[in-house]
């Protein structure tokens, strides 16, 4: 059976934006740790391990961010983390964005964050308290990167300013909230680094407001070495 002999500890994760990437990551990585996890995504392969459940849906939509949070606490009975990684890039100079684009890529990286975000935060604050994990769209602040992506500035930006503000009003609720911002993310090594600073803050319960940036070397730093 997937997962025999792992110390389970009662605690539960929702992971948005799972089916890939850093999102594959972190389910792997709250698994590897004895959390139930439930990963969302708007298509998911079925998991082959029962503590792990895919909900399909678009988080963009209220109900589908009330179904993402109502299948966790149905399923495992509490909420311990919700890790926002859904996320949206699209590059272009920022002349050439359209309605569409707009509406595509802050529908994604903000109105979801916001909904499923709410529901979240409401459910730990009736119970025990708990952590929301902000991760930035890859490579969103990577300024001198040659990639004009400022809709993705904006909602890196959005994040910041809510992960700051989330942190100071609900810390006497036991409610923690903190932010991961990658840098430009490809091979595997980088995607674990950016799951490795997730964990970091999961496990540092005295830290919250805190925007975590991990974008390696950059060449700007690292030209002429």
């Amino acid at each position: 059976m997937a997962g025999a002999g792992r110390v389970m500890t009662g605690k539960v994760a929702v992971i948005t934006g799972a089916a890939e990437g850093i999102g594959a990551g972190l389910v792997t990585g709250y698994r590897g740790r004895g959390w139930s996890v439930l990963a969302s995504a708007t298509i998911l392969r079925p998991p082959n391990e029962p503590e792990v459940l895919a909900v399909e849906g678009d988080i963009a939509d209220p109900a589908g961010s009330d179904r993402v949070i109502d299948a966790a606490l149905e399923r495992f009975g509490r909420l311990d983390t919700l890790v926002n990684n859904a996320g949206m890039i699209i590059a272009k100079p920022f002349a050439d964005y359209t309605a569409a684009d707009y509406a595509d890529v802050v529908g994604v990286s903000l109105t979801g964050f916001f909904w499923i975000t709410q529901r979240a935060i409401a459910a730990m604050t009736t119970w025990y308290g708990g952590h929301v994990v902000n991760v930035s769209a890859a490579g969103a602040g990577s300024a001198g990167s040659g990639t004009p992506a400022v809709l993705a500035a904006l909602t890196e930006g959005g994040l910041a300013a809510a992960t700051r503000s989330l942190a100071v009003e609900y810390a006497s609720f036991g409610v923690r909230v903190n932010a991961v911002f990658p840098g430009i993310i490809g091979a595997p090594a980088q995607v674990s680094g950016i799951v490795d600073g997730v964990l970091f803050l999961e496990s540092s319960p005295y830290i919250t407001g805190e925007i975590l940036h991990i974008d390696g070397a950059p060449e700007s730093l690292t030209a002429g070495r």
